[in-house]
């Protein structure tokens, strides 16, 4: 989560953690775990984290109380940048003050526009389809369909304050599921948006809740399925950018890692996820198409690449 302890102190997607304090938490159940992270604002944890290809280490964090903005925006010279971290209920909200904030920044002058959707886990569907319609002048964002050809039902872009009519970038790495795939499949196939980065999650399911009755609580059962506009299906393969770049260089070794922890990075690869039911698979791990150099020594290659193509005039 951006802008949090964990995010601050380099925490990464994919990190074990075995030890809090000093006291192993192998085998403890997530509950236990977490109750012994919280505690009074102010006060250190130190937490042992186990990642891939490194030894073991410790990392001092200190508690806070977590109120995480699903909107950030800042000017990269000419450019505008919007980061949405997640869709929950002030998103598109927040993503019109975002833009309107760059814009003035920019002395109303904007020669494109990064989205960057890079480790967003989804959200509310309305907002998914709120933060399209500033995009879209119009037609289908996205359809949902069930088991029976009866069950389909579509969702459109509505009147919406409409965002600046400039080349847009949307970022996507594999931790981009759900709603931000929608939002990245809708604005590629209406070609509104060039996409970069490296393939989504994949998480192109929709669940339902159905109560039980009173006193018997509900059940969470998946009913249907996500389909981008031109009707690709989301489940299991995600979404294809249209320039593949890796966020960090990548060596023979890292692939063979990646082809280890895909269950972690992948819905296709979760115990009896759904299959995508047009026959698409996922791509295996590879080495992407394009890495950063070995001699890069900027902070975040692909949004540097996105900057890059729309100041060029490729996109």
């Amino acid at each position: 989560m951006d802008d949090t302890p964990a995010s601050r102190a380099g925490i990464k997607s994919g990190d074990f953690l075995t030890a809090i304090n000093g006291l192993s938490i192998v085998g403890l159940p997530l509950s236990d775990a977490v109750k012994e992270m919280r505690g009074p604002v102010g006060t250190d944890l130190t937490i042992t984290v186990v990642r891939e290809g490194e030894d073991s280490f410790d990392v001092t964090l200190t508690r806070e109380n977590i109120r995480p903005a699903s909107v950030r925006s800042r000017a990269e010279g000419d450019v505008g940048y919007v980061r949405i971290s997640a869709f929950n209920e002030r998103t598109a909200e927040s993503l019109d003050e975002a833009i309107a904030d760059v814009r003035r920044e920019l002395g109303g002058s904007m020669k494109g526009l990064v989205i960057d959707l890079r480790d967003n886990p989804g959200g509310l569907l309305d907002q998914a389809i709120e933060v399209s319609s500033r995009f879209l002048d119009g037609g289908e964002i996205v359809s949902t369909r069930g088991r029976r050809p009866e069950d389909v039902a579509r969702y459109n872009a509505r009147r919406a304050k409409r965002a600046p009519n400039v080349p847009t970038v949307v970022l996507i790495n594999n931790g981009s599921a759900s709603a931000a795939e929608i939002v990245a499949g809708a604005l590629q196939d209406r070609e509104r948006a060039t996409v970069l980065g490296v393939t989504s999650f994949g998480k192109g399911s929709v669940q339902t809740v159905i109560p039980l009755g009173p006193g018997k609580g509900a059940i969470r059962l998946t009913t249907s399925r996500y389909y981008t506009p031109a009707g690709r299906a989301i489940q299991g393969s995600g979404i294809e950018p249209d320039y593949e770049i890796a966020a960090v260089r990548l060596s023979d070794e890292d692939i063979a890692a990646l082809e280890r922890r895909a269950a972690r990075f992948s819905e296709a690869a979760l115990p009896n996820a759904l299959a995508n039911d047009q026959g698409v698979e996922r791509r295996a791990p590879h080495v992407p198409d394009e890495m950063p150099p070995e001699d890069y020594d900027g902070e975040d290659y692909q949004l540097d690449r996105a900057l890059e193509l729309i100041r060029s005039g490729a996109i």
